[in-house]
């Protein structure tokens, strides 16, 4: 096995035991992503000699006796996040060639942390869409099959997991941007509870449920990642909780897990089997089924698209390229400076999306949709509250599909359909994680868990459990 083909425990392993260096880890990395970068376009910008640096300063670190779950680990960053002195696109043009002046919290942890940035990846427009299309630099490619999307918004940081670019990669999860592109690229993806990780340095799309989460390639990585990015932030006034401790469940022979009825009516066939499939695994490890109803969960997309334009309308307001991004500078007056500035620097679905905003929250429709769909959201928080009086988790799939051809999904319309079992959760800003489950025509597709508000340490406990006694997660992309 080469050294970037590591999952996080076993490259910790190494390092531990002095079996390795960070240095020859990071290397091995940034050569994979020199040779299939160009052709999977996962990488915007690549920090190689910030990596190299920070490679040598963890091996000192190490050999100085320190230890740490992720000393010494080369991780990639969603390109929305927040890097000082580096290049932060959001992938689109308004911010092209902005360098940020500070950095995300959870950059600042994983600097403290020792892990080495090797780089940002791509993803749709200030992480508007389900497929990497939107993003100004084109699409990132999917490893298992090139012709496929990778998923999206964090589908750059997916398609270079996949790849082997990295030993785990940051994404951020609104309405299930890393859940999605982790089904579609056999990965694990954790959406943690809203609020359990800081937002501060995420630039905002949607601030009621922007989430940032690790994409890795098990769930303990993902569960090591967590407890070192997790916690509450004074520069984030919504943070909430401690940092994460590992908790393990013991008697799993009665753990309860819920099937939707309105879920498991809208599965394609092929979508079905796999599903099945799972729920047989899972019974083999001594779970049981109870089904149940969410009445209120078949609004869950018209809702999150109520929602979400609204708040990207007074999000993305600030780029109007008076104080920093892109600017036209031909203009005759200040309105036409403004029409001119957003309308070449934003692409088609970020402005699709900022008037619908603006039109649902016009003083003639405020009522008629917006408020209305706050008032379905609280129903649908309170149907899970429910549902979690019964049972431990909640199961569905993490997608739609496997993963779709580039350009197959014309429609705005069938593209936000692919959020069908993910807005849920993020509406009621609880956690979710998507586990590689039983393929598709040979394609990735993933399982999804979701847990009550702050109880991750459930989503880990039956993940690794399942894990153990899978081998879906060992999968490796056709493309490497």
């Amino acid at each position: 096995m080469k050294l970037n083909e590591l999952t996080l425990v076993q490259a910790r392993e190494k390092l531990d035991k002095r079996e390795i260096s960070s240095q020859e880890l990071t290397l091995a990395c940034l050569k994979q992503i020199e040779t299939y970068n160009d052709k999977l376009k996962a990488c915007l910008t690549l920090t190689k000699e910030l990596a190299i640096s920070q490679a040598k300063e963890a091996d000192k670190r190490l050999k100085q006796g320190e230890k740490g779950s992720l000393l010494g680990i080369p991780y990639l960053a969603k390109d929305n996040l927040l890097t000082k002195g580096i290049r932060t696109t959001a992938g689109s043009k308004m911010l092209e060639n902005y360098i940020a002046p500070y950095s995300a919290t959870v950059i600042d942890r994983l600097d403290k942390a020792g892990a080495a940035l090797l780089g940002k990846t791509n993803l749709d427009e200030f992480a508007q869409g389900s497929s990497t299309e939107n993003s100004y630099f084109g699409p990132s490619l999917n490893p298992w099959d090139i012709s496929r999307t990778p998923g999206g918004s964090s589908g750059g940081s997916a398609s270079a997991l996949a790849a082997n670019f990295c030993i785990f990669a940051l994404g951020s999860d609104t309405g299930g941007s890393i859940r999605q592109p982790a089904s579609f690229c056999s990965l694990t993806g954790l959406k943690p509870s809203y609020a359990r990780v800081s937002r501060y340095g995420l630039i905002s799309m949607t601030s009621s449920t922007d989430v940032i989460g690790p994409l890795t390639k098990t769930a303990l990585d993902a569960e090591m990642v967590f407890s070192v990015i997790s916690g509450s932030d004074s520069l984030d006034a919504s943070s909430l909780g401690s940092q994460y401790s590992s908790q393990n469940i013991e008697k799993l022979s009665n753990f309860k897990i819920a099937l939707v009825k309105e879920y498991e009516e809208s599965l394609s066939d092929k979508a079905r089997e796999s599903f099945t499939k799972s729920k047989l695994e899972l019974e083999a490890l001594g779970c049981q089924f109870i089904d149940i109803s969410l009445p209120n969960i078949k609004h869950a997309v018209a809702v999150y698209y109520i929602i979400t334009p609204a708040e990207i309308s007074s999000n993305l307001a600030r780029f109007d390229g008076l104080r920093y991004g892109f600017s036209q500078k031909e203009a005759k007056d200040l309105k036409d400076y403004y029409l001119e500035t957003r309308g070449e620097g934003f692409g088609d679905e970020v402005k699709r999306r900022i008037m619908t905003g603006t039109y649902v929250l016009s003083a003639g429709y405020f009522d008629a949709y917006y408020k209305k769909a706050q008032r379905l959201r609280e129903s649908i928080i309170l149907d899970f509250k429910k549902a979690f009086k019964k049972v431990d988790l909640v199961l569905s799939p993490s997608a739609t599909s496997e993963a779709f051809k580039f350009g197959e999904k014309a429609s705005p319309l069938d593209m936000y359909v692919e959020d069908k079992f993910l807005a849920g959760p993020s509406l009621a800003g609880l956690p979710a994680i998507s586990l590689p489950s039983s393929p598709i025509d040979d394609l990735p597709f993933g399982l999804q868990m979701i847990a009550p508000k702050n109880c991750e340490d459930r989503l880990f406990s039956l993940a690794k459990l399942w894990q153990e006694k899978t081998n879906y997660h060992k999968a490796i992309a056709k493309l490497v």
